[in-house]
This record gives C-alpha cells, structure tokens and sequence, in this order.
C-alpha cells in the first residue's frame, strides 16, 4: 500500500497531504485500502485507470485476481487540471463548484495558501470600471459588460465585492486607500483587485484624462505600483501572507500586439488600454494579470466587452473548482492563441507574481 501511495503521489492522482493522512488515520492495511480506494474513485475514472496501472505494475498476480485484467481504459497522459483548455463549445456558463474532498485534501498541503470555511466567509474584492469620460470621444463602450461578469465572477467566487465607476485617478487611490481598511481583511483568505479603464504604461487612467494639457495642468492617471504600496505590509497589515490578486484591463500603449474597440486614448475591435518589530518582505503574495504586453493595445468588443474578461469569465468557470491562480492565468494566456481577428493580436502577462505557495479559490465551499 506505501508503495502504491508513492507512485500516486508522484503520478499526480493524490498530493502529499492525502498521502499522509491514509497512512496516519488508519490503523490496518485493510482500512487503508478502502480510504485510498474511496479517495481515488471520488476523483473519477482517469485517476481510477492510474491507479489499476499503477496496481498491475506493483503486483499483477493481484490485478488478474482483482478482475482488472478486462476493458480497462489506457491511463491519461496528463492530469485534467494540466490539460489545455477546451474547444470554445466546452467552456462552462456557470461557475464549476470544488467537492468538499478536493478541499479537505489540500488543508495539509504546506505549500498551498491556507484556506478555511470562516475565511471564505469573509472575501472581499475591489472592482473599479472607468465608462464615461469627460472627453466624451473616450468612453469605453460595451464595458458595462465587463463590470457586470466580473461582479458576477467575483460574487460566485464567495467575495464581497466594493464597487467603483467612473473615478479619477485621484479618486481611484482613495478607493484602494479605503479599500486597504476594510474590516474584513483581517479574516479573508485573499483579495481580488479589478481595474478596467483606459491606460499607459505603468498607469490606469482617470476619467478625467486629457489628449492635450495646459502647462499647469496636471495629467489624470493612477500610478499601478500604488496598489501594491496600499496593500503591501507597510500599509496593510491584514493582508500580511495572503494571497493579493489584481487584474488590470487597459492598455499598455498604442503598438499593436499584431476595430472590435481602442482603450489606449486613441476607434470599432476597441483597444484597452505593531506592538514589536520584525523584519518582512516589502512586496509578497502578489500576482497581477495585465491585460497585454508592454507598450500593447488591449481589445474590446462593444456588444459583449473586453476580450480578457470574457476568457477569464471562460477559464475561471470551467476550471477555478480544480485549478490554482497561476494555472488559471495561464490558461488565460493561452485562450488568447484562439485570438486571430484579421492582423489583430493580443496576448496578456502575468506581472509581478511572488505568490510562494499555490492558490485555490474553492468555489462553492
């Protein structure tokens, strides 16, 4: 049984916390087997099928006597959840909820972010979306859909979440400043920060931007590194060692990444542009998703939105109940290669990622 445990382990069927927890909590070969078969069957039939090779390898005598020997699948070469995405026609309209199993199997795992029932209780997001600008040539239209999936996204997600439209890059910072205080951050798991504007390299923004300024005027934009100094350690002690997810759709400059609608401020494919001391990490536990590469447009679609949020509404549907944070940007990213509208191309980046453990949503929990 130890040894089949350890070929699970490293085959991917099983992690080291469930592992630890059939040899731990059970006092007879006997029992074990029957935990390690019942955890195993509930993970479907491609982990059964890994798990009978893995059987035959180890004792075939106990495979023929078993009746394992007739009709059985060939084992998968790869995990679901390592799996590209699928065709479009796959994806799902609804958010897939994680089984009480998969969650209770990772609680042990050291490296995943802790995650409780009390603390999913208490989730929290920030989302801002910028629509109407006082220069009326750039309102983002078809972005009220963005801001409608992803309150929809987050909400089904278990977060509260605090809305914002139409701010001015001074007011955005006031938004994160108080944001950065709410009272429940001290008990969350994690936070999601969702800024949807026009945008420039290193900045979202405000609605108050301007094509052309006075020489005492000021330009209207909020600064992205300032998202991370509200709710780094220095400032936001309640968010010291959990997850900080941001998500940025705007653009990044003017260049094409290779009109639906432009976000970048110049369009129909529209671009988006303590009591003791003690030492800590400045930034930690971050990840950002922007929406393009430096100095790229992003792209908006005015009937149904950006198509960022359309894919991360996609990605997080079908895969967030089995898949961690970065896996999930990841296959973000790689939607992105079915993104082929005449000479226009687009592909988002993760930014600034010191998450050092694995992040699970749990929906449904």
């Amino acid at each position: 049984i130890k040894q089949l445990l350890d070929d699970l382990v490293e085959g991917g069927v099983l992690n080291d916390g469930e592992s630890e927890s059939i040899r731990e909590d059970n006092g007879t070969r006997a029992d074990m087997a029957r935990d390690l078969i019942d955890i195993v069957r509930k993970k479907g039939d491609k982990a059964s099928s890994k798990m009978i090779t893995y059987i035959q390898k180890r004792d075939s005598s106990l495979y023929e006597k078993l009746g394992l020997l007739d009709n059985q699948p060939e084992p998968p070469e790869q995990e679901p959840s390592k799996q590209e995405p699928p065709k479009q026609e796959e994806w799902s309209d609804t958010l897939k909820h994680t089984t009480e199993q998969f969650w209770r199997g990772k609680l042990r795992d050291n490296s995943i972010y802790p995650v409780t029932k009390e603390a999913f209780k208490n989730r929290v997001a920030l989302l801002i979306t910028n629509i109407k600008f006082t220069d009326a040539t750039l309102n983002r239209n078809g972005a009220e859909k963005d801001q409608e999936n992803m309150e929809k996204l987050l909400s089904a997600l278990g977060y509260e979440v605090v809305k914002y439209t139409n701010l001015t890059g001074k007011e955005i910072n006031e938004a994160l400043i108080e944001f950065s205080k709410h009272p429940k951050l001290k008990e969350t798991d994690s936070v999601v920060v969702v800024i949807m504007s026009h945008g420039k390299l290193g900045a979202v923004l405000g609605v108050d931007y301007k094509e052309t300024l006075s020489n005492t005027e000021k330009q209207d934009e909020f600064p992205i590194d300032n998202i991370y100094k509200q709710l780094g350690p220095e400032k936001c002690r309640a968010l010291l060692d959990k997850p900080k997810i941001i998500i940025i759709q705007a653009c990044r400059g003017e260049k094409a990444g290779a009109v639906l609608v432009s976000d970048s401020t110049k369009q129909d494919l529209v671009c988006d542009d303590d009591d003791t001391l003690r030492c800590v990490h400045k930034e930690k536990d971050f990840i950002c998703l922007l929406s393009c590469t430096p100095d790229t447009v992003s792209y908006r679609q005015r009937d149904h939105g950006s198509i960022l949020i359309q894919y991360i509404v996609q990605v997080f549907n079908t895969f967030a109940h089995e898949d961690d944070i970065e896996e999930l940007f990841r296959k973000v990213m790689h939607r992105f290669e079915d993104f082929k509208t005449q000479n226009k191309r687009q592909m988002p980046t993760k930014d600034r990622c010191t998450l050092i453990r694995r992040f699970y949503f749990f929906p449904g929990l």
